[in-house]
């Protein structure tokens, strides 16, 4: 019994050193492994220093998108925009192309029915025949809603709503293709003559026009207080028959609804189908000045967005006075 426990003392005498040797030579890695971390993290930190020296260095983004001319460079294939004052052309792009103009129409639905002095306060009902059978495009009015002129009309203009666009023109003196001729006579007495319109809603790619003839159609539909109201409403509750608690709607332009936005927006309409890739046309007042603004066939989602601020930037760059 003392031999053995001789024999494992000794043993263990001997093993302990190299186990001891071993656990500090671990040690002595993990030790220095810390330290080729930091150092890693010191030669990274150094070289995200650097990049912010760089980038801090490096030449305004905004300037470079600008053009040799010193005009914006823009995403939008047509654009324009004007003094809303003189009609002077501050800026153009493709501008008597003729183009599909998706919801922008809803312009031009809204002054028709505003023009026809209907009663406001009348409730109308969505029908099967506002339902949008064409391009099978959704909607979070339910057939069956009912609500007044007014209502239809906030809906149409700042959501976008198709059916509550279809139910204004279907609901006009003489139906719809009475409504669709009176579009047709409006744009002819602006001076649009370069539009055509087949549906109050735009979502038929033969609802066609061009950046100047919308910008005329833009300063016209400025005219009108209700336009103006209902188009800048960031969101808004309505009641619907089919539901037991409000829907909230809201704005289309994301330049509306951010209440942190630079902007002083006076009127508003987005527009969108495949055709016509994202429209957007605005009356805002930039440096002091009322100015039209108009982005046609525009593919990123915020592409339009983007394309509005540079103009905006550009016009700040150059002061209240003659842009170019």
């Amino acid at each position: 019994m003392f031999k053995k426990t001789f024999l494992f003392c000794l043993s263990l005498s001997l093993i302990l050193p190299f186990a001891g040797a071993e656990a500090a030579q671990k040690k002595t890695h993990r030790v220095d492994a810390k330290h080729e971390h930091v150092k890693k993290h010191v030669v990274v930190s150094a070289r995200h220093q650097h990049k912010l020296q760089k980038a801090s260095n490096s030449p305004d983004p905004f300037k470079e998108s600008y053009t040799s001319a010193g005009e914006p460079k823009l995403a939008s294939a047509k654009a324009l925009v004007m003094d809303q004052a003189t009609g002077e052309i501050l800026y153009g792009k493709n501008i008597d192309k003729p183009t599909p103009i998706a919801s922008v129409t809803k312009l031009m639905t809204a002054m028709v029915m505003l023009d026809a002095h209907l009663p406001m306060d009348e409730t109308l009902s969505v029908t099967e025949a506002d339902v949008d059978k064409l391009k099978g495009s959704s909607s979070k009015l339910p057939v069956g809603s009912e609500l007044t002129r007014q209502e239809l009309l906030h809906m149409a203009l700042m959501s976008s709503e198709n059916r509550a666009a279809s139910a204004l023109g279907r609901n006009y003196p003489g139906g719809e293709a009475a409504f669709i001729a009176a579009m047709n006579a409006k744009a002819n007495a602006l001076g649009m003559h370069d539009s055509h319109f087949v549906d109050p809603t735009g979502l038929n790619s033969n609802n066609v026009s061009t950046a100047i003839d919308l910008a005329k159609m833009v300063r016209a539909a400025y005219n009108y207080p209700q336009i103006r109201q209902v188009s800048t409403s960031p969101s808004q509750e309505f009641n619907l028959n089919s539901y037991r608690h409000s829907v909230n709607f809201s704005n289309t332009n994301l330049l509306v609804r951010n209440s942190n936005s630079k902007w002083v927006i006076g009127l508003s309409k987005t527009g969108y189908i495949s055709e016509a890739g994202r429209c957007l046309v605005m009356q805002a007042e930039i440096s002091g000045k009322g100015v039209v603004l108009v982005f046609l066939d525009s593919m990123g989602k915020l592409s339009r967005i983007g394309d509005a601020e540079r103009i905006r930037k550009w016009i700040e760059h150059n002061g209240s006075g003659r842009i170019g």
